[in-house]
Order: structure tokens, then C-alpha cells, then sequence
């Protein structure tokens, strides 16, 4: 069935459009004409015209059924050619064949319905599916994108939005076979990649110190160092222990016998003799050793120290570097401090060969440093690498971090999967079950039209439309079967004259519409004459008078009927109309005037030539032209100022001038005031003009701010002449609402 008809940018519907939602099986739909009925219509029957493009039909379960249209452009299309197609029907079968042809309908209808209810539980279930995807979808950008986004956005382009984000995910888990690498050192190597492009870094020069080392290791250093014990003054000089101070006095010895200790004319050759074979050829390489090794020490430390305050200072003022430069500069203090040390202990050597020293080492600190050095190196090395491989590093490195991501939430991945691949195998299942319905329908349906062909025939309609004719008094004419080609038809008259010329409105109205009532039980093609159907039908009773009006509505009702219980092939009925009576007379149905929960009601008005459609749902608004009145009033703010001004004309002069017989000067004279008496005048003077004139400018022209005031004296109207109660009953007002307004 159809659901919901949107009309939009077509006619006298705007660009918002109106909607008529919740159609049911019989629905009524009044308006005056010009209002939009048969742009409905003409919608309806012609779906795909390029000018209903902003137009749109909604289906049960987006399955259409085919629609067959009466409104004007039906009756041209088929009254303006010279014969009638022929409608074939299952007039002539037996009763056997009719039976097995309506079991064969059943069956289809049964397994229609199992289609249907197989795909609502696949809708529900793709709805519960798709609920499950977007939960799903908003769970790996919560807990996944957003908690990396800082540190990898750049690994996430591409992939910005809920659904490309989940979807990589997914592929990532299937596919990325990378190596699993630490969080930690995907956020070094982002840092790096992820910034701006990269420049290649020289390596830090590294330090050596084996010769440091060696120095400091001599065993020079810890022996005394002494002249030769067999001289003879070797005695004094070493139980004094005066080897250092005579070392160094001996410089001081002039070319004369002056002692350089006592200043007296003592030093004789024998002394300077015994002197210089004290402090032998042995004692003087131990000291040039001593001092080679002391400015060999001096120097490489120095250039050591040198190197590496260069180092601190370069990196220090480097953002980019490697080097953990609180670090070293720690171990480089202590290292200064070692070397400072050492010296002095090195110059007292120096000055007291005889003393035995031992130096700090400092291969342990300059080994720390070293390998902080390395490590910085370590690091320029990866970074240079990843420059020289800038473009396959980003990619290693997009993969590391997309299999960091599956690989860290895998498990509630996993989780989440499972559920949506159990989903997506019951729903495989059960389209599985709805393709196969849709297989037997298509079987059956197919057997139904072969038994069609042969049991349908042209001549019951014919009969059936002729039966009519001649029941309801039109006895001058008949359908007979065209001369040229017996499944079309003729309308010929007594004499045996065509008739199609020289019919008279009405007449053609109703037998077009009897044409239509046949081609809704049967079909052009024989195939098509038990397929299902809905009808629209557009105001059929133009140009009719009251009996025949009469017969068109009870051939509606039996219609109604039918669709109510189920029989037949019409499974649904919109009718259109702007005839209150004719309304009135097809909405009565089964001694009721409304039709439970198989009937909705709408009215399409026309408001400042734009066409809205009020739904009604199943309370018929339509009980007589005077109750219509009263409606068009109670819905006021639907309608405009000259519509509700004439509303209120028309009921004064039903109600009061017709049935109540009051006198003009009698209703303005209840009145006090001089302005309400005006107001009341100008309504009376409307009637005076007549009822059906249209009113000039003096009344198109009164402003909505006026119209309060207007419906104020109205109301009076009712209240001064002791009606106030049918005021209330017509105006839906219950008792007690009165005072509260």
C-alpha cells in the first residue's frame, strides 16, 4: 500500500511541499476545486514525469503495487478515441476454473504476506545491525582516535571521519603484518617523521683516551726515585732523606766553589764529582720519563677536555640534539675535577721524584662519557637513516603505528566483530528465506496469469457495463465490441449510429466511469487481470445529477466494502473530492460515518495560493455544508481573511436569516455600541450582496487585526440572541471552557 504522498515545487504546492502521511485502506481527501486534488491525481498516475521530480511516493515496505488513476486526464485519454480498449475479465470461466484460479489467489496472498513479515524481520534486523555498526563505529573513534589523535594524526589522514576510520581499522587487522613496535618509540620516531622534513645531523666526535689511560697506569708513578746509593755522599743524603732538595740544589751550583745552600767556598771537584755520580745517567732518564709522561698527560687531557667542552656547548645550543647533555655535562664536571687532581699530583712528582704517587683513574668516567657519546651517535644514525628514507620510513611508520593500534585493542575488536558477523549471518539467512517467497510468489503469480489467459474474455464487461446502463434509465446507447477489432469497444446508439460525438457531459462522465470501475476488476492484458491494485479516484461525479451521484457512490461503497473485508484484488482507495453531499455520501459506510481503523480523513485548503493538506485521522470533518462552515472557522488560522469573513457571512445567513428568520435591524439593533452595530452592519451588509457574490475591495481589504474584532461581534451575535449553546456545540467548545476563555 502507499504510506506517504510529499508534494513539493509542483502546482500550488511550494518549495517546503506538504505531506500526506499514514494512509490507510480507505482514505478521503476534500477540497474546493483548485486546491490541488488533481495535481494529486495526476501524480499518482504519472510518478515518473520530470515535473514531479521534487515529488515523492512512499511505499509499505518499499513495495509498489500498480495504480490506477479516474480524474479528467483518465477520462480524455479514453473518451477521446475512436473505440475502447477492451478490459478482459473472468466473466466467462467456470465455476471450477474460478475457484481454482481464487485458491491460486489465496495462496499468493499467503505467501505474500510470509514475504512481507520475512522482510520486516530483515529490515528490523538491518536495523539492529546498523545500530550495532554506528556503536561500533563511535567506540573505535572514542576510545582509539581520539586517545592517539595528538601523536598520530598524520597516520590517521585519510581516515579523519567515524566510518574511514573503522573501516581502515578493520583493514589494518586483517592485513598489516608489520613487526610490533613500543608506544614509546612511536612517539620518538612521530616526532621526527611527523615534523617538519627532516635534515640530515652530523655525528659527534668520539673520544679516545687509551693513552690517558696508559699515563695514568705507569708504574713510573709510584717508584722513588733516587741517585746511585754507592757514592759516598749517597749515605747522608738518603738517611736525610734530602734526595729532592740536593736534586734540585745541584742546579744552582756555580762554575765557581760557591755552595748554592751555605754560600761558603766549599764545593770542591771531588764534591761535584761525587754529585754527578749520585745522580747517574739512570736517575736523569727516570726524570726526562717523568717528564715526558707528565706533558704527554697534560696535552692529551687537555685536548680531551677541550673536545668535549666544544661538544657540551654546540649541543647545548642544539633543539634537535641527541645528546643527553645533563648528563654528560654531570660526568664532565666530575671528569675536570679527576684531571685537576691528577695534575697536581703530577707536578709534586715532578718536584719530589722520590715521593711515590698514585693517580685517580679516570677511565671509568671518560668510558661513561664515551658511551653517552655512542648513544647520541646511535641516535643520529636512526635519524639520518630515516632522512635518507624518508618516504618508506613515513610508511613503516604509518604501519607500525596502524598494527600498534589493532594489536593493543584486539580483543575488543574481535568482541565487537563477532557480534556483527553473527547479525550479518541471520540476516543472510533470513534474505535467504525472503528471496525464496519472492521465488514462489513469482512461480505462482506467473501460473495465476497462464490460467488467466485462458478463462478471460472481453464480452462480461461489455454485459456488465450495458446492465448498468440500462438499469439507471440510459437506454439510447450501449457498449458493443468494435467492428475493427473485437477487443475494443464501441459506444453505439439504438439506431446503430456511434455515440462517442453526440454524448452529453454526464453521460460521458458515467460511462467513463463505469469503463473504470471494470478496469479495476479486470485488465487490458490478459496477464495483468487478478494482479493487485490501488485505486485513485478524482471527483467522478462532475456534470452528474443527484440520482446518478447516487449510484456512483454505492458502486464506491460496494468497493469500500470489498478492500474492508479483504475480497478482491483492491487492496487500497484514495478519493478526492469537492462535492459535500457526494463526501458525505461514499464516507457513510456500514451506518457509519467513519471508517475505524481502516479510514483516515484529510481536507487540502488553499491559503494565499499555496495548497497544505490538514490531516483529520479517522474523525470525518465533513458532515454537512453547515458543519463544513463551522469547520472552515474552528481552522481559521488556516485560511485567510476574506475566507473567514465569508465563512462568517454564510453561517449568519443559514442560521439566523433562513432557519431563525431574524431581521437585519433586529440582530444590529441587540447591539450597544456604535462600532459593534458597525461591525454587525457590514456583516449583514455581505448578505444583503448576496450569497454567492464575491466580495469587492472594501472587504478584501480589512486587515487581520481587524478580523478579532469581527469574530468578537459574531460570537455576540449568538450570545445576545440567547444561541450561545449552539455557538459552543458548533465551535467543539465543552462546558466549562466558556469562562475559562
Amino acid at each position: 500500500m502507499l504510506e506517504t504522498i510529499l508534494l513539493k515545487n509542483i502546482a500550488t504546492f511550494d518549495a517546503v511541499g506538504t505531506e500526506i502521511s499514514n494512509l490507510k485502506k480507505i482514505n478521503f481527501i476534500y477540497g474546493a476545486n483548485g486546491s490541488g486534488k488533481t495535481t494529486l491525481s495526476n501524480f499518482v498516475a504519472n510518478a515518473q514525469d520530470s515535473k514531479f521530480r521534487n515529488c515523492s511516493l512512499a511505499w509499505m515496505q518499499d513495495q509498489s503495487i500498480n495504480t490506477l488513476v479516474y480524474n479528467k486526464e483518465f477520462r480524455d485519454k479514453n473518451f477521446g478515441k475512436d473505440s475502447l480498449d477492451g478490459i478482459f475479465t473472468l466473466g466467462e470461466a467456470t465455476k471450477e476454473q474460478k475457484d481454482l484460479i481464487l485458491q491460486k489467489q489465496k495462496d499468493l496472498a499467503e505467501i505474500l504476506e510470509d514475504g512481507k513479515k520475512k522482510k520486516v524481520a530483515l529490515d528490523n534486523q538491518n536495523h539492529t545491525l546498523l545500530k550495532q555498526e554506528e556503536e561500533f563505529t563511535e567506540w573505535c573513534w572514542n576510545n582509539i582516535y581520539k586517545k592517539y589523535e595528538d601523536n598520530f594524526k598524520e597516520a590517521f589522514k585519510g581516515s579523519q571521519y567515524k566510518k574511514t576510520f573503522k573501516d581502515k581499522l578493520l583493514n589494518e587487522l586483517q592485513y598489516n603484518s608489520s613487526n610490533l613496535v613500543s608506544y614509546e618509540e612511536l612517539q620518538v620516531k612521530s616526532k621526527i617523521i611527523f615534523g617538519e622534513m627532516p635534515q640530515s645531523m652530523p655525528l659527534l666526535y668520539n673520544i679516545t683516551f687509551d693513552e690517558i689511560s696508559s699515563i695514568e697506569t705507569n708504574q713510573t708513578w709510584t717508584q722513588i726515585i733516587i741517585g746511585k746509593s754507592s757514592v759516598d755522599i749517597a749515605r747522608l743524603i738518603q738517611k736525610l732523606n734530602l734526595n729532592d732538595w740536593v736534586n734540585q740544589g745541584k742546579n744552582y751550583i756555580q762554575e765557581n766553589n760557591t755552595c748554592p745552600f751555605c754560600q761558603q767556598e766549599t764545593i770542591t771537584d771531588d764534591f761535584r764529582s761525587q754529585l754527578e755520580n749520585y745522580f747517574d745517567e739512570t736517575f736523569t732518564e727516570s726524570i726526562k720519563l717523568i717528564e715526558n709522561l707528565y706533558q704527554k698527560y697534560m696535552q692529551e687531557f687537555e685536548n680531551l677536555l677541550n673536545q668535549l667542552e666544544q661538544i657540551e656547548l654546540n649541543q647545548k645550543n642544539n633543539p634537535l640534539t641527541k645528546l643527553d647533555v645533563d648528563k654528560f655535562t654531570t660526568y664532565l664536571k666530575t671528569l675536570k675535577s679527576q684531571f685537576i687532581s691528577n695534575k697536581e699530583l703530577l707536578t709534586s712528582k715532578l718536584k719530589e721524584p722520590s715521593r711515590s704517587i698514585k693517580l685517580i683513574s679516570t677511565q671509568e668516567q671518560l668510558q661513561i662519557i664515551y658511551e653517552i657519546i655512542e648513544e647520541a651517535n646511535t641516535k643520529i644514525k636512526v635519524h639520518n637513516d630515516i632522512v635518507i628514507n624518508y618516504k618508506s620510513e613515513k610508511e613503516n611508520l604509518i604501519s607500525f603505528i596502524w598494527k600498534f593500534l589493532v594489536d593493543d585493542n584486539e580483543d575488543e575488536i574481535t568482541k565487537q566483530l563477532k557480534q556483527l558477523q553473527g547479525l550479518a549471518q541471520g540476516i543472510s539467512n533470513i534474505d535467504k528465506e525472503y528471496k525464496k517467497k519472492q521465488d514462489e510468489w513469482r512461480l505462482l503469480n506467473n501460473e495465476i496469469k497462464e490460467l488467466n489467459k485462458n478463462v478471460t474474455s472481453i464480452q462480461p464487461t461489455i454485459d456488465e457495463i450495458n446492465r448498468i446502463l440500462k438499469f439507471y434509465g440510459f437506454i439510447n446507447f450501449e457498449i458493443v465490441p468494435s467492428q475493427d477489432d473485437t477487443n475494443k469497444y464501441q459506444i453505439r446508439r439504438e439506431n446503430g449510429d456511434l455515440a462517442e460525438a453526440t454524448l452529453s457531459e454526464g453521460e460521458i462522465t458515467f460511462i467513463t466511469f463505469l469503463y473504470y470501475l471494470q478496469l479495476t476488476r479486470g485488465a487490458i492484458e490478459k496477464d495483468n487481470v487478478s494482479e493487485d491494485r490501488i485505486l485513485v479516484i478524482d471527483d467522478p461525479i462532475s456534470s452528474l445529477d443527484s440520482d446518478v451521484l447516487f449510484v456512483v457512490s454505492s458502486l464506491i461503497k460496494d468497493i469500500i466494502h470489498d478492500i474492508k473485508q479483504d475480497i478482491g484484488n483492491i487492496k487500497q482507495l484514495i478519493v478526492l473530492t469537492h462535492n459535500v453531499y457526494f463526501h458525505k455520501e461514499i464516507s457513510f459506510v456500514d451506518m457509519r460515518d467513519n471508517g475505524g481503523n481502516h479510514t483516515n480523513y484529510w481536507i487540502v485548503r488553499k491559503n494565499n495560493n499555496i495548497s497544505t493538506f490538514t490531516a483529520y485521522e479517522k474523525q470525518n470533518p465533513i458532515q454537512t455544508s453547515y458543519q463544513l462552515l463551522w469547520q472552515e472557522l474552528i481552522d481559521k488560522e488556516k485560511n485567510s481573511t476574506v475566507t473567514i469573513q465569508n465563512t462568517m457571512r454564510r453561517i449568519i445567513e443559514n442560521y439566523f436569516k433562513i432557519l431563525g428568520n431574524y431581521q437585519d435591524k433586529t440582530l444590529i439593533e441587540k447591539f450597544s455600541s456604535y462600532e459593534e452595530q458597525t461591525i454587525c452592519k457590514s456583516l449583514i451588509s455581505w448578505i444583503n450582496d448576496g450569497s454567492h457574490s464575491i466580495a469587492d475591495d472594501l472587504y478584501i481589504e480589512i486587515q487581520d487585526t481587524s478580523i478579532n474584532k469581527y469574530l468578537e461581534v459574531f460570537k455576540k451575535i449568538f450570545e445576545i440572541t440567547d444561541h450561545q449553546g449552539h455557538y459552543n456545540m458548533m465551535m467543539r467548545i465543552e462546558e466549562g471552557e466558556e469562562n475559562a476563555n
